[in-house]
């Protein structure tokens, strides 16, 4: 039993120590003959060394990452073989599979395919394997990490590799794939800047063989940091650094190695400063001592599996200077961190995130809570395990050894457990964020498009009156104009919009929702209800019209619409967004869209990244229409077949893809109008002869019950077998010759929602349903447009498995921005202008 009555438990050592083996594992830098040779399978348990087991305090150990399953390799990868997708339809809007580890069933579509072995060679060698490390990180599979680095080096992006790579990446759709791209990028960044700092470090002369394996142990910036920071240009040296100028180093090692023969008056040197006393000479030893403690790998994995097993919290509080002279105002938005406590394992993204703002406006002070308990048996295990001398220590020395060991956790090492609490924290938040904001970003553009329809756009006013703007079923600008319905001249310009509504047979309006959006609605409702527009049957709809201004005044809005002016062009920006959403918000920079939550306190290159990426994948799954695209759609069309491939969308209605080679001299193949990849052309035309079908009957009735009939004849597994494919593939084959011409998959989302009335706050209590279109999704819920002139919200708590259709649980969140839904008021707070909400059902 230990001894825990009168003094830290970790302090009762005064019995003499036997020497102990030295068991720490060493993590060492891969030879270059190793490379190519065999390697173990990544699913191998890897063994714990003795020292770093917790074993009096630590009931549970922390099990490496394994996965139980090794791919199949049952069809190899010959040459350009026809890759195997899922259908088309599943793209976009369903929710991103769950990514599994040790999956112990064989679901419909599981890879088959293995490029090579999980080892991958990198540039920039570490200690340890990308391969593993990524797996950790992301929670995919090895073998599914080593392929899409594979797939990422080979410039592949991520819609064609969601499309036609998915047995190569266990079906993971594209959120998750950005993801595993995003954490590839991370420890690259750490890789590479650790092989920079050697280079710095060994030109300097200051590369030691210990200094060497700490680098190239480092897995994040935050561990690199840690290590290189007392080598940095302009730091003045640690005190570990100045002890070992002093000639202490020598000391310090033997007091672990050889303490019997140590003696530290000897490094007595009366006229040298820190040197001079006893004292002086302990403090120096100490201080490299701690050194050592906290730059040791395996040192710092056992103190981090330790607050794995431990309560750490993260707490905020009032700072003493804001609440003296801080904006009232900014301080009440914080009033919940005050005074907030909260284990960082369950703390929601959006806390992190308003927590750390608040700390940035200097509202807040915030600190990382680690109990004592951590604290002292981390010191027992360091005195008694890891760094237990190898012969008997004196009391004096042993006292050393002691205050070395809390130094440099109190110092050194819990300093950086809190740096890495937090930078982990704020870099899972943001992550998160930046997600959400992707999710919604495609829920957003893949709104459904409101075809063969004259719209009328108007941008609301006060002062400078309402910009009108009428655009044609094929984006054309047919009349702008600028009316003022807010100064008195209502009624003269009702007789106005009225004959532009007639002479264009317009019967649609859609309203931005900016400044006097609600006036603009009331004025229009108020018409309509009193059938002011007769014989047309006029309806409108709100539309946010975030970036609208911005876009306006741009260089390629200038490019787009020369002859007209700024106020107008936001006009024909807010008719088109309902007209064709996708077409028009690729022209804005995603950031500016205004579905995100904190998208200002996050990593502006990881935003930026993610958002065109996902801008790349909806316009990369929709295609464009060539006869009226802009420039900024073609521009953002990247391609799926590296630069040779370009999905088109030939005729306003028919609305073909196409996918010219790079020869000149191709003829044209009926296939090139569907999403069926080339390199699957072949399987396609088998399938169509065996069938009996002609490529000629693409889209139509005919097809579609050829291939009803032997599917319910043959089963699709014995068709792929018999063409020697897999069902993903056969699938997306089935599916791009029975899709109608003109299909578009955006047809199954939603469209705006028209109305001819409007409904006032006041109008509004406990009780009242309504139905409304989501406007923005967060992690802690979702505001929803219900035509009040305020969003409400939806706590997630109330947005439940059961009210979800069928259709909408496959999508991001459940809900996203554009969605219709049928709500009931639990509480209207006039003051605050706040409504809360309680989800009926999708509509």
């Amino acid at each position: 039993m230990l001894n825990m009555v009168s003094m830290p438990f970790w302090q009762d050592v005064s019995l003499p120590i036997a020497p102990a083996e030295d068991n720490r594992m060493q993590l060492l830098k891969p030879k270059e003959e190793d490379v190519g040779t065999k390697l173990k399978t990544l699913n191998q348990k890897p063994e714990v060394p003795k020292k770093m087991q917790i074993n009096s305090f630590q009931e549970k150990n922390v099990k490496s990452l394994e996965n139980d399953e090794k791919p199949s390799t049952s069809v190899p990868v010959v040459g350009n073989q026809a890759k195997h997708e899922k259908p088309e339809e599943d793209f976009a809007s369903d929710e991103p599979p769950f990514k599994k580890i040790k999956s112990t069933t064989c679901p419909e579509g599981k890879p088959v395919k293995n490029l090579g072995g999980n080892k991958v060679k990198e540039e920039f060698e570490m200690n340890w394997d990308i391969v593993q490390a990524l797996s950790e990180i992301t929670n995919v599979e090895p073998w599914v990490c080593a392929n899409l680095i594979r797939l990422f080096r080979e410039e592949n992006t991520i819609p064609f590799i969601a499309r036609y790579r998915k047995e190569l990446i266990n079906n993971l759709e594209a959120d998750a794939l950005r993801e595993v791209q995003q954490a590839l990028e991370e420890l690259r960044t750490v890789a590479k800047k650790t092989h920079t700092m050697i280079q710095k470090l060994k030109k300097e002369g200051k590369l030691s063989g210990c200094l060497l394996t700490a680098l190239l142990n480092c897995r994040t910036l935050e561990e690199l940091d840690h290590v290189t920071a007392p080598y940095k240009t302009g730091s003045k040296g640690t005190k570990a650094q100045r002890a070992k100028q002093l000639g202490l180093e020598p000391a310090a090692l033997s007091l672990l190695q050889n303490p019997m023969e140590l003696n530290l008056f000897s490094y007595i040197r009366p006229t040298t400063k820190g040197l001079s006393t006893i004292q002086e000479v302990e403090a120096g030893v100490q201080h490299i001592l701690a050194d050592i403690f906290a730059k040791d790998k395996d040192t710092l994995d056992f103190i981090r599996k330790l607050c794995q097993q431990r309560y750490i919290c993260i707490q905020s509080a009032l700072a003493k200077v804001s609440s003296k002279s801080g904006n009232e105002k900014d301080i009440d938005k914080f009033q919940l961190y005050h005074e907030f406590s909260c284990n960082i394992k369950n703390i929601h993204h959006h806390q992190i995130l308003a927590i750390n703002r608040g700390e940035n406006l200097k509202i807040l002070t915030v600190k990382v809570n680690i109990p004592d308990g951590v604290k002292n048996e981390f010191c027992w295990w360091c005195v008694n395990e890891r760094w237990r001398p190898k012969q008997f220590l004196q009391p004096d020395l042993m006292r050393i050894l002691r205050n070395s060991v809390e130094d440099s956790y109190k110092r050194l090492i819990y300093p950086l457990l809190c740096r890495e609490f937090r930078s982990k924290l704020t870099s899972d938040a943001e992550k998160e964020s930046v997600m959400m904001f992707g999710r919604n970003l495609r829920q957003l553009l893949l709104t459904s498009p409101v075809r063969g329809r004259t719209l009328m756009g108007v941008d609301p006013g006060y002062k400078h009156g309402c910009k009108l703007a009428i655009i044609s079923p094929t984006s054309q600008i047919l009349h702008t104009d600028v009316v003022y319905l807010h100064s008195g001249q209502g009624f003269h310009e009702a007789e106005k919009i009225k004959r532009l509504l007639l002479r264009y047979s317009c019967n649609t309006v859609v309203i931005g929702n900016g400044t006097a959006c609600r006036e603009t609605e009331a004025y229009f409702a108020d018409l309509i209800m009193k059938k002011y527009f007769a014989p047309l049957d006029v309806v409108y709809c709100i539309v946010s019209e975030a970036g609208a201004s911005i876009y306006s005044v741009s260089p390629e809005a200038s490019k787009e619409m020369p002859d007209l002016d700024p106020n107008l062009r936001s006009a024909v920006s807010i008719a088109r967004r309902v007209q064709d959403p996708l077409a028009e918000l690729v022209k804005i920079e995603p950031k500016h869209i205004g579905v995100g939550m904190y998208q200002h306190d996050v990593s502006q290159t990881l935003l930026k990244a993610t958002l065109d990426s996902v801008v790349e994948e909806c316009v990369s799954f929709v295609g464009v229409d060539i006869n009226i695209c802009s420039e900024i759609l073609l521009s953002n069309k990247k391609t799926e077949l590296g630069s040779h491939e370009l999905l088109t969308k030939a005729g306003a209605q028919g609305k073909k893809k196409s996918k010219p080679t790079p020869c000149a001299s191709r003829q044209p193949n009926p296939l090139d109008q569907t999403c069926i990849h080339p390199e699957s052309y072949n399987i396609a035309m088998r399938f169509l002869s065996f069938i009996g079908g002609n490529a000629n009957d693409i889209g139509k009735s005919d097809m579609q019950q050829k291939v009803n009939a032997v599917i319910q004849k043959e089963g699709l597994e014995g068709i792929a077998k018999r063409l020697n494919t897999t069902v993903h593939t056969l699938q997306l084959i089935i599916d791009g010759l029975t899709q109608p011409e003109g299909f578009d998959i955006r047809t199954d989302f939603d469209k705006p929602d028209f109305k001819r009335s409007i409904v006032c706050f006041e109008d509004l209590s406990v009780g009242t349903v309504l139905t409304g279109k989501v406007e923005n999704a967060t992690p802690f819920g979702v505001f929803v447009d219900i035509g009040v002139g305020k969003a409400g919200l939806i706590p997630v708590r109330n947005i439940t498995e059961a009210k979800l259709s069928k259709v909408k649980k496959k999508r991001s969140l459940g809900l996203g921005p554009g969605e219709r839904v049928e709500v009931k008021v639990l509480n209207v707070d006039i003051p605050r202008l706040r409504i809360t909400l309680d989800l009926i059902r999708v509509l």
